[in-house]
């Protein structure tokens, strides 16, 4: 409840009041009494009251005075002045003391009510404007550490330029003065895990990066763990320089045994490990990374041809970057992107002076996996797609660089027409209603938060579906639609422009008249006057 201070030195005014304010219809109530400023000072001090009714001409201290002394103490409430005084330079003064209103006595029931109702209203506002400045600094909290996790995959993946990367954020500081070494971690697919839904797939990863990180907590703090694609992950193990590279290497492998032991008792799942070499700088992390995974590759194939792998030890290409950015292509129906980047993996393959069948056909496993993965995370069931298709056969088919282009290119293809911006297309409903909802409630606080989570679909990806479809982000078409809105308003010559202001969604003024501008030319006193 709103709570109501009154100060007046005349006692009859005082009960008049208490009795004239229809303190349950305002949901109000009576905070206490003063008969001069001082006490009236005091009594504020005590009640923090959220409204404060004053007269002007007390003893001891005038109502003028009093709330002087509250702006400068940076008073919060609201303060209505009550006065017998219509003089001008009373009036003027108050306006230059930000009082919510001025009255004359004698006032009625009606006009006390109103204005009380317009000042509860202004009182709500400046809650709402409270909560939401608190509820954004949470979620910049709440955010804060998917921001740091991004940077880390792209410094783990080498996917943003590595000299083009701002330097490690406060908490990755002491890795300017460390060395660095990046285990691969690979879930491995069994009869098991082939069966699995793409949710409980999820609660796997879920379960595995539990373990890795509580193991991490104790053998190894100074550590991070990303997850990557589907069935991959890795750790960065970051190593004191005064430690040798022997102990270092015993440690890590140690603690990977102790990973695989933990993975398959409590979740009967098996992982293989794959370790970089040690690097100097956190630069060259993702040139560990790659190796990692070359190494688990290595692994992988070697078994499948009985005999050593016939991959050269110098391998220049980098699996898990290519994984990472052709999955960004798909999962935004970028076709020509995904093509691209496909085209110069196949080309960097091609350079190579050996590369076996059973190479191509293990780079085709994963990448359906991480194109099922990455899919499902925003709506898609890639398996839908592909109702008729026998996977182990097309996979088995795939012997040169050139098959595996041809395959590729066929599938994305498939994925990103299937998907395209269509009158079927759940994405072109999703955009349908962003923008309707834009139009029907442009007045109000619109989050694109609160739509991903209405929609099913990430805030990240409602933005770019929505850019690709209308060319605009939504927050400037919302911006628009409330342009032309306010335009047609004061078009209209009945609003004050504080009135307009409310009308489209600005609480503040002077920030919508900014906006009007850079959308007009004009500002909205130029626009009313010539309208």
């Amino acid at each position: 409840m709103w709570k109501i201070l009154i100060i007046d030195d005349d006692f009859q005014v005082l009960e008049g009041m208490k009795k004239a304010i229809p303190w349950e219809a305002i949901d109000a109530e009576f905070a206490g009494e003063a008969s001069d400023g001082a006490e009236g000072l005091d009594m504020i001090q005590s009640t923090q009251p959220d409204i404060v009714i004053t007269d002007i001409y007390m003893p001891v201290m005038n109502g003028l005075e009093m709330i002087e002394k509250l702006r400068e103490a940076n008073f919060p409430g609201e303060i209505i002045i009550l006065s017998g005084y219509t003089d001008f330079q009373y009036a003027r003064q108050a306006l230059r003391l930000q009082v919510s209103d001025y009255l004359s006595k004698p006032v009625t029931v009606d006009e006390l009510r109103t204005v009380l109702e317009k000042v509860i209203k202004e009182l709500e506002a400046k809650e709402l404007i409270k909560m939401e400045q608190e509820d954004i600094r949470n979620k910049l909290m709440l955010y804060e550490p998917f921001g740091q996790q991004e940077w880390l995959k792209s410094v783990i993946t080498g996917t943003s330029r590595v000299a083009g990367l701002s330097p490690p954020p406060t908490e990755q500081q002491h890795w300017i003065h460390r060395n660095h070494l990046v285990m691969g971690i690979e879930l491995m697919s069994t009869i098991r895990t082939a069966n699995l839904s793409l949710i409980d797939w999820n609660l796997f990863r879920f379960a595995l990066a539990n373990i890795i990180q509580e193991i991490l907590s104790e053998d190894w703090p100074e550590s991070d763990f990303i997850e990557l694609h589907s069935h991959h992950a890795a750790i960065m193990f970051h190593i004191e320089r005064s430690e040798s590279n022997d102990s270092a290497l015993s440690r890590i492998q140690t603690i990977g045994s102790r990973i695989t032991d933990c993975v398959l008792m409590y979740l009967k799942l098996n992982i293989r490990i794959g370790l970089g070499q040690m690097k100097p700088t956190w630069q060259e992390i993702s040139d560990s990374t790659e190796e990692a995974f070359l190494d688990l590759l290595q692994q992988t194939i070697t078994p499948q041809l009985g005999k050593p792998s016939s991959l050269p030890p110098h391998l220049a290409i980098r699996p898990i970057k290519f994984y990472q950015e052709l999955a960004e292509a798909i999962v935004y129906s970028k076709e020509e992107t995904a093509a691209q980047i496909v085209d110069a993996y196949i080309h960097q393959l091609q350079q190579m002076p050996t590369i076996t069948p059973a190479y191509l056909q293990h780079l085709c496993t994963e990448l359906w996996t991480i194109f099922a993965y990455s899919l499902y995370s925003v709506g898609t069931v890639l398996d839908e797609l592909f109702p008729d298709m026998h996977l182990p056969s097309e996979i088995r088919r795939i012997e040169t660089a050139t098959h595996l282009q041809d395959w590729l290119r066929a599938k994305i293809h498939i994925i990103a027409t299937s998907r395209h911006w269509n009158e079927n297309s759940k994405h072109k409903e999703a955009v349908d209603f962003m923008i309707q909802y834009a139009h029907d409630h442009y007045a109000e606080e619109i989050s694109l938060e609160d739509m991903s989570k209405q929609l099913y679909l990430s805030r990240n990806y409602l933005n770019q579906i929505f850019k690709k479809s209308t060319g605009e982000t939504f927050t400037n078409y919302l911006i628009q639609v409330r342009m032309k809105k306010a335009q047609a308003l004061l078009a209209e010559g009945k609003h004050l422009i504080y009135e307009i202001s409310e009308k489209v969604g600005y609480k503040n003024v002077p920030y919508f008249s900014s906006i009007f501008k850079k959308y007009t030319g004009m500002s909205p006193s130029e626009v009313g006057k010539n309208g």
